[in-house]
């Protein structure tokens, strides 16, 4: 779906076709699953970084005392 079609209807919801209101809600609904799946995996991603990022710190500290 075009990003200029998607934004008039968002605008004019109040005066287009249940067509048009069906579709947006659809590609909105898409893009909410696709934007909580990558906000899921950036969050393991990062939980994963720290967890390894502690670990090697605490060597570091454990080796300079």
């Amino acid at each position: 779906m075009d990003e200029e079609r998607i934004k008039k209807i968002i605008v004019e919801y109040e005066s287009r076709p249940n067509k048009d209101l069906v579709e947006v809600m659809n590609f909105l609904q898409n893009d909410f699953e696709e934007t909580k799946k990558t906000i899921i995996k950036l969050t393991r991603h990062l939980d994963g970084t720290e967890v390894i990022y502690n670990k090697l710190l605490k060597e570091y500290k454990k080796r300079n005392k």
